[in-house]
């Protein structure tokens, strides 16, 4: 194949998120990011693009790599689960700071975080992500270096982002910062980090929240209208916060406002979810390559009608490595952070049920893709065999089937 096809293979085959970090690290003339007919954001070959640079992103994209933490850092933590990982502690927190807590999703844990990694003088900075200002409804790329900044910027992002479109320059000005995205772009770094070693160096935080994957351009767009929404009209978008989810805020150009529950968005039951293909296939939504994956804590794994607005919001926390346990200990000793109760694994499966199928069936529908021509997601540092053993026969069988038809249906 050449460079221009095996580019767009990886698109082809549904497994570009977006992620911008191929444009990051590969020069303009070689690799450029845009939006494409159906809105999303993806990388568009260049002049200069060639095998060496195609050899490199074939390595890292998080589209078919998922990579969890280094192996010291894994067996160093003294806990050990097949599903849920290495890890230290699970616990049970919220933001200290009522604002905070209010305004940021669930129950405020990672701009709680940032803020005490500004404060300590630890990092002097966060790259993260805040909503995007066109399209409202994206998410983009962000740095903030005061807690100000950090809280302007809280909040869930459920569009598409490119959270990794800024790395290059980051990592070429050689200042140290945490890095908050989500579990697969925290993939993606792991996988850089084998080829540049200023990854390891300056990230020094990892932190990632549990994701049920992202909601593409045509995704929202259907939902927009079928609330009586012009898409084309709205200016601002608040998918969660202000409350436990708290409300879908939506904003238009003649400056009305209307606001939807959570539930609306998403269905009581699952029904309307529009996820991108690659999160169809996700294996890793619990953030394998973080210091600190927060959760929802939901029973059942979804909110109810009842009270979502009035819910203060609570984070379950999954402190995966010791420099993550350190750092909230501090916060908890600053005050930045309230802990509230040890969790355990039975209580993240029952809070997560949806992650504990997807991390069993992982290498299966890896298999099922690849039996349907795809490219076929590859698992480092993540008991992708112990997993498949324990799936079972029956539901390896139908696993691989689903991912095989799914991956078909998409090219016809």
């Amino acid at each position: 194949m050449t460079p221009e096809t095996r580019l767009e293979k990886i698109i082809d085959d549904g497994l570009c998120i977006g992620c911008g970090l191929c444009t990051a690290i590969a020069s303009e003339d070689a690799l450029r990011f845009g939006r494409d007919e159906e809105g999303e954001p993806r990388p568009f070959a260049g002049p200069t693009l060639d095998d060496a640079v195609m050899d490199l992103v074939y390595d890292i994209c998080p589209g078919f790599n998922l990579e969890g933490l280094p192996q010291e850092l894994a067996s160093a933590a003294p806990q050990q689960d097949l599903v849920w990982g290495p890890h230290v502690r699970m616990l049970q927190a919220h933001a200290g700071d009522p604002q905070q807590r209010h305004i940021g999703a669930t129950g405020g844990v990672l701009t709680a975080l940032a803020c005490q990694l500004l404060e300590s003088g630890e990092v002097g900075m966060i790259a993260h992500v805040r909503a995007a200002g066109d399209p409202p409804h994206f998410g983009e790329a962000t740095i903030s270096r005061t807690t100000e900044d950090v809280l302007a910027a809280a909040g869930s992002r459920y569009g598409p982002t490119a959270a990794l479109a800024q790395i290059g320059a980051l990592l070429d000005g050689d200042e140290p910062f945490a890095l908050i995205a989500k579990p697969c772009d925290l993939n993606a770094m792991r996988r850089l980090a084998h080829h540049d070693p200023r990854v390891n160096r300056l990230v020094r935080y990892w932190l990632t929240p549990v994701c049920g994957g992202y909601m593409p351009d045509v995704g929202f767009r259907q939902f927009a209208g079928r609330m009586g929404h012009d898409p084309d009209s709205i200016t601002a978008v608040r998918y969660r916060g202000h409350g436990c989810p708290g409300p879908t805020r939506i904003e238009h150009k003649d400056g009305s406002a209307a606001e939807h529950h959570y539930l609306d968005v998403w269905g009581d039951d699952d029904s309307q979810w529009v996820l991108s293909f690659r999160c169809k296939v996700c294996a890793d939504g619990i953030g394998e390559a973080a210091d600190i994956a927060a959760a929802d804590n939901w029973d059942g794994g979804a909110p109810t009608r009842e009270g979502s607005e009035t819910d203060p919001g609570s984070n379950a926390m999954i402190v995966r490595t010791e420099a993550g346990a350190q750092l909230v200990a501090a916060a908890i000793g600053s005050g930045r952070l309230v802990e509230e109760t040890p969790l355990t694994i039975a209580d993240l499966g029952r809070m997560q049920p949806h992650h504990v199928r997807r991390k069993l069936s992982g290498q299966a529908r890896a298999r099922g893709l690849a039996a349907a021509g795809s490219l076929a997601p590859r698992f480092f540092n993540m008991r992708a065999e112990e997993l498949d053993t324990a799936l079972g026969e029956d539901d390896r069988r139908a696993e691989e089937d689903g991912a095989t038809r799914r991956a078909i249906q998409r090219r016809t």
